[in-house]
This record gives structure tokens, C-alpha cells and sequence, in this order.
């Protein structure tokens, strides 16, 4: 097989050559651009799932159809350590650029800069002597000066809401909408996250063509509902899971049979198997599977030759950069819910056996009092590495990551 026509990529947001078993989370959002479009009231949405099963890719895509139909946009990657304050500037500078030339009043354009400008300032982090850090200095290209008055209050919640009126209003003079799409979102501060739940509600309520589309952890909806009770009402929360049979076997055939490659059943049946249907997975599994296979149709004989090439890059590059971040003490605690995952997903008949353990068994299986393990605990969910979806309980966010671990010496 040539390894250049090798259609898969493996690659942290890379889209796959098949966007399989998504359809239905495009026709949603399709719905929610139309009624929007037509004046009907609808909710942001809230993408969640584990890592690998491609929500990043699926948030692109989003994008791209709002996109297509004349929207503004604009996208960022939250972080614990920055404030949503210049982020959320710049997405909406970007979205807001989209719609300027269809603008009839440049005044408009220019009076809603402004105000972009004076809430992206409000608040900078500064060095020695009150000065702004040069690398947190915001440099817009927006030749307005900053506005008085508007959306520089200095609360992030009072100035969300107004910046992102403003930005509807703008949208609504072109006769379209506006989209800000954020990834990581479970990393947001808890007072940038209260902002965003109070300014998406504002708009709800108002009925303003803007919405915000998300996506984060499994436990996002907790931490959104952790900062607004209404949360769980506001947002339309839809969970990004692994592939069905049917969806993975189309993600690895349609791509192949474009390069006039077949599967055999078996093979098919096995890379199931070794991939779990997790996106991320499938394509790692098909590109070394493809790049082993003497020609075709690929075989299930190809596959367990190939099986250890995608198992060494994926125990480098997707789980042991990840757990080589972790100190000895949060390593300890992730190898003890490991065992214990395994045991809790055989109880429960689960087949991936990375199921949640409670904190408690932890602690006993590590001879531990409960309360000394919380700062290694609440590491680990900052570092993103486990989450907790339900009170008293922790699991992996990193598919198979439980398997990974119970391979490795102590």
C-alpha cells in the first residue's frame, strides 16, 4: 500500500477524511441557524465528551456551516490561566470584520468597536509599577478610539452582556447572526463562566441573533450549572460520544474505497475491536493498519501486525505525554482508579473498563484518609486528566487511558 495516498489523520482537531456518525449534530445546528434566521427563539449549544472523540473537529465544522450561511464568527480556546476578557474580543472582532462590508452605516461598525476596544482594555494584566506585561498588552488593529460608558464597567458579567447586545444588534442591521465558538470551555474561570451563562440568558431573553456554541469535558454541565442555576435550562447540551459499528466502519471504508482500497469483514471487525469507536483511535489504528498492508483488501492479519505500531505512538503521544505531566503523588492516585475502574466495568458489563470509581475506594484501596488525597484529586481534574460527573466519584477523561495505565511497571 502507499503510505502517501494514506488517507487518515490522526491529529489533535485534524479532520478526518469522514466525518462519520455526526449527522445528526449537523442537522441540529442546521435547525438552529434556520429558526434564528426566521426570528425563533433558540438556545446556545453545549458540546460534551472525552477526549478523542472529536469535538474540536465537530466545533469546526459548526463553524464552517454558520459560515456558509454569512455568519460572523469567532473561536477560542479557553485557558485557566487568561481571562475570557481579550479572547472573546478577538472572536467577536473576527465575526464582526465578517459583516462590516454588508454593513450599510460604517458609523455603526466604528461606534461597536469602540466598545470592543474599551471592554478588551478594562481589565490587563499589569507588571511592576501598574504597567501593562508587554506579552498581555492587546493589540487589535482597531483604529477607533475606545468608547466611554459601555461595556468598561469593570465587571466582567455587567460588560459581557452589553458587548454581546452590541454585537447582536450589529447582526441584526445585516439581516444575520453571529456564532462564538468556545473549546475547553470547563476551563473558563467561575466568574468568566457566571458571565458568559448571564450574557447568553440576557440574549435569550431578547431574542438577539448571537449564540455561543461550547465545548468541553463531560463534566462542563457542571460547572456551568455550579455558576447559574438556570444553566441547565439555557444551554442545549448534547453529548459527543464514541462511534457506533456502523459509523466506524464508514469512517475507515468510505476514505479507502476512494482510493479504491477494501476492508475485509474480519479486519473491520477486529479494528473495531482494538479502537473502541473512538474517533481518534480509528484513525490512528487505520493509518498504521493501512501503512502495513501489502495490498488489498486489507486483512485481519494486517491489522495485528499493524496493532502495535498505532498502540506504541498512541502510549507516546496521546496517553504518556499526558501522564508524564502528572507528579508522583497524582500518578499513585491515577494507577489506584485504574485497578479499581477495571473491577467497577466488569461489575457493570462496560467493555471499555475505564468506568468511574468513588473517591472513597480510592482512598481505601491507597490505605489514605479520604481528605489527604483531595489536593492530588483536585489537581488532576485542573489538569485535565480526570473529571468528576457525579458527586464522589472520578474517571479518566482520556479513553482507555485506565488500559494504558494498568500496562505500565509501578
Amino acid at each position: 500500500m502507499d503510505p502517501v495516498r494514506n488517507p487518515y489523520a490522526p491529529g489533535a482537531g485534524q479532520r478526518p477524511p469522514e466525518l462519520a456518525g455526526r449527522g445528526r449534530e449537523l442537522d441540529v445546528f442546521d435547525v438552529v441557524l434556520e429558526r434564528i434566521a426566521r426570528g425563533r427563539p433558540e438556545r446556545s449549544l453545549m458540546l460534551t465528551g472525552l477526549r478523542g472523540v472529536g469535538k474540536t473537529v465537530l466545533l469546526n465544522t459548526l463553524r464552517s456551516q454558520a459560515i456558509n450561511r454569512l455568519w460572523g464568527t469567532g473561536k477560542i480556546e479557553a485557558r485557566p490561566d487568561q481571562s475570557l476578557r481579550r479572547p472573546v474580543a478577538a472572536a467577536l472582532h473576527m465575526a464582526v470584520r465578517e459583516l462590516a462590508p454588508r454593513h450599510r452605516a460604517p458609523d455603526r461598525i466604528d461606534a461597536f468597536l469602540g466598545v470592543l476596544k474599551a471592554f478588551a482594555q478594562r481589565s490587563t494584566p499589569t507588571g511592576r509599577g501598574g504597567a501593562p506585561k508587554l506579552r498581555d498588552r492587546w493589540q487589535p488593529g482597531i483604529d477607533v478610539p475606545a468608547s466611554s460608558g459601555r461595556a468598561d464597567s469593570g465587571d466582567i458579567e455587567i460588560d459581557l452582556v452589553e458587548l454581546l447586545s452590541d454585537a447582536a444588534a450589529v447582526a441584526t442591521d445585516v439581516g444575520t447572526g453571529i456564532a462564538i465558538f468556545i473549546d475547553e470551555m470547563q476551563d473558563l474561570g467561575a466568574e468568566d463562566v457566571s458571565a458568559l451563562c448571564a450574557a447568553c440568558h440576557e440574549l435569550s431573553q431578547l431574542g438577539a441573533p448571537l449564540i455561543v456554541v461550547g465545548a468541553g469535558l463531560p463534566h462542563l454541565p457542571a460547572v456551568l450549572s455550579a455558576a447559574k442555576s438556570y444553566s441547565e435550562r439555557l444551554f442545549r447540551y448534547q453529548r459527543i460520544d464514541r462511534l457506533d459499528r456502523i459509523a466506524a466502519d464508514q469512517a475507515l471504508c468510505a476514505p479507502a474505497e476512494r482510493e479504491e482500497v477494501e476492508y475485509e469483514q474480519k479486519a473491520l471487525d477486529l479494528l473495531y475491536e482494538k479502537s473502541g469507536g473512538y474517533p481518534y483511535f480509528v484513525q490512528a489504528y487505520g493509518k498504521a493498519t493501512w501503512d502495513h498492508a501489502p495490498r488489498s483488501p486489507i486483512t485481519a492479519a494486517d491489522v495485528r501486525v499493524a496493532a502495535p505500531e498505532a498502540e506504541a505512538e498512541l502510549a507516546v503521544g496521546f496517553f504518556g505525554s499526558r501522564f508524564e505531566r502528572a507528579t508522583p503523588a497524582e500518578r499513585e492516585y491515577m494507577r489506584a482508579m485504574a485497578t479499581l475502574s477495571l473491577i467497577e466495568g466488569e461489575e457493570n458489563g462496560r467493555d471499555d473498563m475505564d468506568a468511574a470509581v468513588p473517591t472513597a475506594e480510592i482512598a481505601r484501596a491507597l490505605g489514605r484518609k479520604p481528605a489527604s488525597l483531595s489536593p492530588a484529586r483536585d489537581a488532576l481534574i485542573k489538569k485535565g486528566l480526570i473529571y468528576s460527573g457525579e458527586r464522589g466519584t472520578v474517571a479518566f477523561t482520556v479513553p482507555h487511558f485506565g488500559r494504558y495505565l494498568r500496562t505500565q511497571p509501578a
